[in-house]
């Protein structure tokens, strides 16, 4: 098993729950991330109750939406905050995969019970801001708690509507149309999914009709929005609530879950009857993300058990359980969100070799400025087709900022192809997580 090092650690003041980074060419340097804090009145702030996302009312919940810069001639604070902006407590984000009227979407389930979409806009101060685009409230009295965009895989076709699936936490699902400029959000249907809340909504990214849902009465159900209400399946494998859900982009079958009873579980979609596999991962696992590039990588957010990095190739192929590549558990805190970036890595060999904590419980204080950051190659021009993409030399800029002495990487890096042409290229990747309030900047060398 391999470490994650860490580079940077921000203090986001608010407990941090989301963290997104946007999949967008020339945009890709940009990292949100969203806050969540239950605050009782006449009492002191704090979480809440089972996992931090208590949803019972009355409560004031407190929320800030934080946008930064990865800069990478920075090598001890390559993260720079660029701009933040009070609302709703967020419970989930995401990105919007494609440019809706040549700008980056944003969309956010809040607290008060409504999906917000920001739109990405130029800022003469700070080079980039986000503003408020359009907002739709589901229902009344309840808790946006998650969302999912149709865009998931690249290669929508024009003629395919531009949905948001949404679930709340009175167990509904809501399926919403966007606007081909984005400023407008439609519902186009509700409907009950489960007995208690909804914690997660998620497209089937190759057939977008299809959705799944995951409430807390521990059911894992699929639907099709064309006859919406009536469930195609349910599945009551796992043991407690089921929080997380994301289909593959790479692979058309193939559906991974996460739920409080610390199990992630592959399915194939043609036989949800029972799972390809199922690994422990000794924590709830709020949120799992594909890596953008490499099919067999899968990252997850284990709340008190911190985030794991999984190599689901033979669990895929020959059913056997995932195998743990990486994890890191950082004490009094609970990882809720964690995400790829899309930004790809030369594999370098430096001088002098750089310092990488290896003591799992390693302070959040002492991760501070931990390591120095190997600068990114230009973004990646794989468009998840497999194409690779071409990269001019890094010495020029290794040079100017005079972090690394000495490289011995080719001059091109090829992610989204085998794992064996990648096997060397780091990843780069982003947690946050409650009580310790803290974003995480991590990088990664996979094998």
């Amino acid at each position: 098993m391999t470490g994650a090092c860490a580079l940077q650690t921000v203090d986001t003041e608010l407990t941090a729950d989301a963290v997104e980074w946007c999949p967008l060419r020339g945009l890709r340097h940009l990292l949100a991330c969203g806050t969540y804090q239950l605050r009782r009145a006449g009492g002191p702030a704090g979480p809440g109750s089972q996992g931090g996302m208590e949803v019972e009312e009355p409560q004031i919940r407190l929320g800030r939406l934080f946008l930064y810069s990865f800069k990478e001639n920075n090598s001890t604070h390559p993260l720079v905050e660029v701009q933040r902006k009070d609302t709703s407590a967020v419970l989930d984000m995401k990105w919007c995969h494609i440019p809706v009227a040549g700008r980056a979407l944003l969309g956010l389930a809040d607290a008060s019970g409504s999906v917000q979409l920001l739109r990405l806009a130029e800022s003469e101060k700070s080079g980039h801001m986000l503003e408020p685009l359009s907002s739709l409230a589901l229902e009344q009295q309840c808790l946006a708690l998650s969302l999912d965009w149709s865009t998931g895989k690249t290669g929508r076709t024009r003629d395919q509507p531009l949905r948001i699936i949404s679930s709340d936490s009175m167990g509904q699902l809501h399926l919403l149309m966007v606007s081909e400029t984005g400023s407008r959000l439609q519902k186009v249907s509700s409907w009950q999914a489960h007995q208690f809340e909804a914690w997660i909504a998620a497209f089937n990214y190759w057939h977008t009709e299809i959705v799944y849902s995951g409430g807390d009465d521990g059911l894992l159900r699929g639907w099709d929005t064309r006859a919406p209400g009536r469930f195609l399946f349910t599945s009551k494998r796992h043991s407690m609530g089921v929080c997380s859900i994301q289909s593959s982009p790479h692979r058309e079958h193939v559906l991974a879950t996460g739920s409080y009873d610390e199990h992630i579980l592959l399915w194939d979609t043609r036989n949800m009857k029972q799972p390809l596999a199922d690994t422990p991962v000794q924590g709830g696992v709020w949120r799992i993300k594909w890596h953008p590039f490499h099919h067999h990588l899968l990252l997850a957010a284990c709340m008190h058990s911190g985030f794991k990095i999984l190599n689901c190739q033979k669990a895929m192929e020959e059913k056997q359980e995932a195998t743990v590549l990486a994890s890191h558990t950082l004490p009094n805190s609970l990882v809720y969100g964690a995400d790829w970036s899309w930004l790809c890595f030369h594999s370098l060999q430096l001088v002098p070799s750089r310092p990488c904590p290896s003591d799992l419980g390693t302070k959040t204080a002492d991760l501070k400025g931990a390591s120095e950051l190997p600068g990114p190659c230009r973004e990646c021009m794989e468009d998840n087709h497999g194409e690779g993409c071409g990269v001019k030399s890094l010495t020029e800029d290794m040079r100017k900022n005079g972090t690394w002495l000495e490289a011995t990487a080719a001059a091109t890096c090829d992610c989204g192809q085998s794992p064996e042409a990648a096997d060397s290229a780091f990843s780069l990747l982003a947690t946050c997580s409650f009580y310790d309030h803290a974003l995480h900047l991590w990088e990664w060398e996979g094998n």
